[in-house]
């Protein structure tokens, strides 16, 4: 008996079909991309978030044991200029040994045993003995939205060249935080100057004169800056309402969590009208303005919140879409748009003007 076989014709895609196919499988992609790139951004804006909670938490904790905030960083004091030589001060800033920042001085509060029994912080940054631990990568001090790298950077000096003491270069450790001065600065030649202005009156443009002799504390009206201990009750604008730290993304410039080092500059990584390097102490520091009675062309005080289009090395700068983190006093962690009015954020920054703040 013979078996009947029918022939049953395969189809193939036509080309057309192929095109129509591909065609929707890119359609699907370019929808699903954005999610997926908005889903990523949101975990790394928590883990910047949470940095900042354990960097704020650290402070109370370091408060609660030493009885005043760590300064903004420690250098050798002085009031005309004069230092031993191993302080290596530098004339134009008085800016000396140690130079250990207030990143540095959290260690003991953020599980960091190891590296703070290698430390003297008796003796300054560059000491040979802590060349192995300056360039530690330390993941809290690193937002992982930043595009500036996490990697350790040679300090540069006011020429861009490597900042040489005792013949060696001094690497540190990078961090993507920096301590808030407040509305005033005082760096760079203000650091060493015997008098300086400042504003006493933000809303009228008021400005005065005031004695500083190396003490920056009379300048700066924030909780942190050179030799500071800021005590929580001398922050009578309240803590909740007074801006400790916030992000400064490598992008811009170069911060780092170990400290100043007399001599040193932190340009910037990309250049505007508007910014250009800046004194050692923006490696640890920045304010909020307006500063040292500078007005715009319209005769506003000069004031730079996070991402302000100026750039300065000395403002917070954040790669997170529409502004940046910041833990206040409180140790509560805060998104502040940048689009922040502008009299507010200085308002924010300073912790005993006395202005009134609503909600912000």
């Amino acid at each position: 008996m013979k078996v009947l076989r029918l022939k049953v014709a395969r189809r193939a895609f036509t080309l057309i079909e192929l095109l129509v196919v591909i065609a929707i499988i890119a359609i699907l992609i370019s929808l699903l991309l954005p999610a997926v790139q908005q889903a990523r951004e949101a975990a790394r804006r928590t883990q910047c978030k949470n940095n900042l909670k354990q960097l704020g938490l650290a402070l109370h904790n370091y408060h609660d044991v030493h009885r005043r905030l760590p300064a903004g960083y420690f250098s050798y004091p002085t009031s005309n200029g004069a230092a031993p030589a191993w302080a290596q001060l530098d004339p134009n800033t008085w800016d000396g040994a140690p130079g250990w920042s207030w990143g540095a001085m959290l260690l003991p509060f953020l599980d960091q045993g190891n590296i703070t029994n290698s430390v003297d912080f008796d003796r300054p940054v560059w000491t040979t003995q802590h060349r192995d631990v300056l360039s530690t990568k330390l993941p809290v001090f690193l937002c992982p939205t930043s595009s500036g790298g996490d990697d350790a950077f040679t300090v540069q000096g006011a020429d861009g060249s490597p900042r040489l003491i005792n013949g060696q270069p001094v690497v540190v450790g990078r961090s993507h935080y920096v301590a808030s001065h407040g509305q005033e600065s005082c760096w760079g030649e203000c650091g060493s100057a015997t008098t300086g202005i400042v504003f006493s009156n933000i809303y009228t443009s008021a400005t005065r004169t005031v004695a500083i002799n190396g003490d920056a504390g009379r300048v700066a009206d924030g909780p942190f800056y050179r030799n500071s201990g800021t005590r929580f009750r001398d922050v009578t604008d309240g803590l909740t309402n007074t801006v400790f730290l916030g992000e400064h993304s490598s992008k811009l410039s170069d911060k780092t969590w170990v400290g100043v080092v007399p001599g040193a500059s932190t340009p910037p990584r990309f250049r505007s009208p508007e910014n250009g390097p800046d004194a050692a102490a923006t490696m640890v520091l920045v304010h909020a303005g307006p500063s040292g009675g500078e007005l715009d062309i319209t005769g506003f005080p000069i004031i730079h919140p996070v991402n302000f289009p100026t750039f300065h090395v000395g403002q917070m700068y954040s790669e997170h879409m529409g502004g940046g983190h910041v833990s206040l006093g409180d140790g509560s962690v805060r998104f502040i748009s940048e689009n922040i009015d502008l009299l507010l954020w200085a308002e924010l920054s300073s912790m005993n003007e006395g202005e009134v703040i609503g909600e912000f």
